[in-house]
């Protein structure tokens, strides 16, 4: 499992949270690293990991379970949330912000003293024990104004905020998942940070250290720095094809 790099003491806190029976939220744009920490927590603390993205069409049947034709017979299948229970994991729903309300009103019970859920459809109360763990995350940023958390919601929290590696920590991320050079290690999370404060480019979304890593593994493999850069960052981050070129541009500047 690769290390996770602190910045603001994320795994003491979340090491806190799983001892003392707290639901994490993990708030961050996409790419900083929320499922890296809850992966490497997972690992750390010895737990299985039950892992679900939501949209705007997951109901409360795909996170507790539903019934299900199975060789002719009708059977009950649970969904991630009543298989987290019962297996002792740590549950980890990403954007929970983009859940329907129904979600919302099944998982309450599971963020508050009760720590359990219902299954109306069997008739059946699933507790936590100890060794369960809620952790959700959403990205402020790219939530829509129907989407935000409802601050009931959000209070059922500790609420951990994350954000992108400086320069000198991203480099060192980029160093031990490719072993490249320190020099150009150096270069490509310095063209990360260049772009994220950049505003010329009208990104949806800014380059990510997800993003970062797949160059350095191409350079790794013999691929030419800025060919890698083009392919890995530019081209992913936008199909405009003059927000493309910019880019292209910008990352011959700076690699």
């Amino acid at each position: 499992m690769q290390e996770f790099i602190e910045t603001k003491s994320e795994i003491s806190i979340f090491e806190t949270c799983f001892q003392t029976k707290l639901p994490l939220l993990l708030k961050g744009p996409t790419g900083c690293g929320k499922s890296h920490l809850v992966e490497y927590m997972a690992h750390k603390l010895k737990r299985p990991l039950v892992k679900v993205s939501c949209n705007e069409d997951t109901n409360s049947a795909d996170l507790l379970g539903r019934f299900i034709i199975k060789n002719g017979d009708t059977v009950w299948q649970d969904g991630p949330i009543a298989r987290a229970l019962r297996s002792d994991a740590i549950l980890y729903v990403d954007e929970i912000a983009e859940a329907r309300e129904d979600v919302m009103v099944a998982i309450h019970p599971l963020t508050d003293f009760r720590r359990e859920i219902y299954l109306d459809k069997t008739n059946e109360v699933l507790k936590a024990s100890a060794q369960f763990m809620f952790v959700a995350s959403f990205n402020p940023g790219y939530q829509s104004s129907l989407r935000e958390m409802k601050p009931s919601t959000k209070q059922r929290f500790v609420a951990l905020a994350m954000d992108y590696l400086s320069v000198e920590k991203e480099k060192e991320v980029l160093m031990k998942t490719s072993s490249i050079d320190e020099s150009i290690a150096k270069k490509i999370a310095f063209l990360g940070k260049k772009i994220r404060e950049s505003e010329n480019f009208s990104l949806r979304e800014t380059v990510s250290t997800r993003l970062l890593v797949h160059a350095a593994g191409l350079i790794q493999s013999g691929m030419n720095p800025r060919l890698a850069c083009h392919i890995a960052i530019a081209e992913v981050l936008s199909d405009d094809r003059s927000i493309v070129e910019a880019l292209k541009e910008f990352i011959n500047l700076q690699i």
